[in-house]
């Protein structure tokens, strides 16, 4: 329980349908999180409303405190996902490693079947498989964000607002008179206040971890020194050197020669790229020959091909090329409404020239 509307809705829904309840929270802040006095998921007051909701249900109420593995597996992979030229997705991983991962030892110690949560997608049980599907409101749907889970995971796992709409769930929490009924949805990452991503990694890592380098544009010209490749990210128009007669673009990232590769937005547009670390939900023999793939959370989805490949890797050929494919951001595979897969998109190998 977060303490939000969402994860409220639901323990009074398992409770209908008969399910023996028990509200908890995970403490994730870290000692030194500069959000961590905020109304957010990782913060006190949220503590204290998933509190007040569980009295309200009449069902225990436990806090769980994950900070020091939500710094190790969270906090640090964002951090160095960045210092590696790439772009995180933290709460992906979050949902891997902690709420269906190391949380799950301290929910079978309180007795528990399964792992319930808000999100909004759809979890089916069935005898052989356990199969993801995209939440009913598409407005909402998180389906992208449960796709690493394993078939183990996805197999404790209760997801009853997945057939449900926003508006439904925020009339139900006022019905039964919570204070939370029309709380804010957060929009940001809960462990970086004000989405500003520099600024928490200059708080985190300090500016002397940034890897500094040069600008330079595809032909190898150097165009100017930056302060630390943490800063930017593909697709990036802020900050970056003036006086181009067209509007200019980060469109790859160098870690090994902490180069940023600047370009026009043709430049940006990708028809083929590699996903490694790739979580099958379907044998590979029954991957269709034309699915959706999401390159990013927000993004609507593109039809394409996908050829798996050793290593758990696979490779995605785009029938229309997508704008900004970025390194570290997941791809997930959809047949319909159904997750059939994802991993995370690798760097493109582009043939750029190395400055002298």
């Amino acid at each position: 329980m977060s303490g939000g509307v969402d994860s409220s809705v639901t323990a009074h829904i398992l409770k209908l349908q008969g399910f023996e309840v028990i509200g908890v929270t995970m403490k994730v802040w870290p000692q030194d999180c500069i959000s961590r006095a905020e109304d957010k998921c990782c913060g006190p007051s949220a503590i204290a409303d998933a509190r007040g909701v569980a009295h309200k249900l009449g069902i225990p109420h436990y806090v769980v405190d994950e900070a020091d593995q939500f710094e190790k597996v969270v906090i640090n992979y964002f951090s160095s996902e960045y210092k590696a030229g790439r772009t995180p997705n933290p709460c992906v991983m979050c949902n891997e490693l902690l709420k269906f991962g190391s949380l799950w030892e301290k929910a079978q110690a309180l007795g528990a079947d399964y792992i319930a949560t808000g999100h909004y997608a759809i979890i089916e049980h069935e005898p052989e498989r356990t199969i993801l599907r995209k939440g009913k409101d598409g407005r909402k749907d998180q389906s992208y964000f449960l796709f690493s889970l394993r078939s183990e995971q996805l197999r404790r796992a209760l997801t009853p607002l997945g057939g449900m709409t926003k508006p439904e769930i925020r009339e139900i929490a006022r019905e039964l008179g919570l204070r939370v009924a029309d709380k804010v949805d957060s929009q940001e990452i809960c462990f970086v206040p004000g989405n500003d991503y520099r600024a928490f990694l200059n708080s985190h890592l300090g500016a002397d971890e940034f890897h500094k380098g040069g600008i330079y544009d595809t032909s190898g010209k150097f165009l100017g020194d930056h302060e630390g490749i943490e800063m930017f990210t593909i697709g990036q128009r802020k900050g970056l050197p003036g006086g181009s007669p067209k509007p200019m673009y980060v469109i790859d990232i160098d870690p090994d020669t902490s180069r940023v590769i600047i370009g026009g937005e043709e430049e940006l547009i990708c028809e083929e790229f590699e996903i490694d670390r790739v979580n099958w939900h379907v044998p590979t023999d029954e991957i269709p020959a034309e699915v959706t793939v999401k390159i990013r959370y927000a993004h609507p989805g593109a039809t394409a091909s996908v050829t798996p490949l050793e290593r758990h890797k696979a490779k995605v050929r785009l029938q229309e090329p997508q704008r900004a494919v970025t390194p570290g951001q997941a791809a997930v595979i959809y047949d319909g409404d159904r997750v059939v897969g994802g991993g995370w998109i690798v760097r493109r190998a582009a043939p750029l020239p190395v400055p002298a």
